[in-house]
């Protein structure tokens, strides 16, 4: 029984072999399919645009084509994932950095006027030195008085280290501006023409009349300086020019253009004339000032001579 069992066995091994190898296409037909794969590619390539497979595979195409179109279609959004959050974090990048291109640019160009005004005021304290005859200090306003004191001061960036002392003249490239208050090393407070505190000799310059010139307490250029002039009976005319006089050692250097002569009344009562000077400097823009100082005067800073020169 035994022995049956083996040989029972051994036939049923053999048996599972035969139905493997009976499973195997003919070693013929591989051959034979190989050649014929050999001999249909060896057509396509020699035929070119003219093969003769082109008819079976525009067929095949025409049959698959929409299947494979519609399924390219349905894949298209989920496999584009990967590059959509890829691109729109580029695109992001480089919006903020066109944002913070023009942002920059909108910053030059609106810095381009701010210079091109403060160069503009430099280049007149140059004609100003040359007009009045006298040594400039350049200076910027960093700071306007308290307008609870009821006084018009501004603060400068210049002091004593850069050769200002009290009662020296203030000037800009359009006319008189004030007298320096006080100092300190890097910086002096300047009251304005325009405080009802400040007095000025001016003189008319048509007729060469003097009288007194004092603030108004506005800002505004069209509110005017008082001019009462010392001959009662003299008249000012629309249109005249009022200069400082005095001395070079005086709060105020002869000659500095004040304003122009814009009304004049006439009191009866009291048999003076007053007269409205509308002042050259326009008050509310202050920024780039010059301080009349000695020739030659020591200073921290580049100091523009009459001549024009830098020094």
């Amino acid at each position: 029984m035994g022995a049956l069992g083996g040989h029972d066995g051994r036939e049923r091994r053999w048996t599972g072999l035969d139905r493997l190898e009976s499973r195997r296409p003919p070693r013929s037909l591989l051959v034979a399919l190989v050649l014929a794969s050999i001999t249909l590619i060896t057509l396509d390539v020699s035929g070119g645009g003219s093969s003769p497979l082109e008819p079976a595979r525009r067929v095949v195409g025409e049959a698959f084509g929409p299947a494979e179109a519609t399924v390219a279609a349905a894949v298209r959004p989920f496999t584009a994932v990967p590059t959509w959050f890829r691109s729109k974090g580029d695109l992001a990048d480089q919006v903020r950095d066109l944002e913070a291109s023009n942002a920059e640019l909108r910053g030059r160009v609106e810095l381009a006027g701010f210079e091109r005004n403060r160069l503009e005021q430099y280049d007149g304290l140059t004609t100003a030195a040359e007009d009045l005859g006298s040594a400039l200090v350049p200076a910027r306003v960093v700071a306007l008085g308290s307008r609870q004191s009821q006084s018009f001061t501004v603060t400068i960036d210049a002091g004593s280290e850069a050769g200002i002392g009290p009662d020296m003249t203030v000037v800009n490239n359009d006319g008189l501006v004030g007298r320096v208050l006080r100092v300190t090393r890097s910086t002096a407070t300047v009251l304005l023409v325009i405080d009802p505190d400040s007095t000025v000799g001016g003189r008319v310059g048509s007729s060469m009349e003097i009288g007194f010139v004092t603030g108004s307490g506005s800002l505004r250029q069209e509110a005017g300086l008082d001019l009462r002039l010392l001959d009662d009976a003299s008249v000012p005319a629309r249109g005249d020019t009022v200069v400082t006089w005095g001395s070079t050692t005086g709060p105020y250097a002869p000659g500095v253009p004040i304003g122009t002569i814009t009304e004049v009344y006439s009191s009866l009562r009291e048999a003076t004339q007053r007269a409205v000077v509308e002042p050259f400097v326009d008050f509310s823009a202050l920024d780039v000032v010059g301080v009349m100082v000695p020739s030659g005067s020591a200073s921290d800073r580049a100091v523009i001579e009459a001549d024009g020169t830098l020094r």
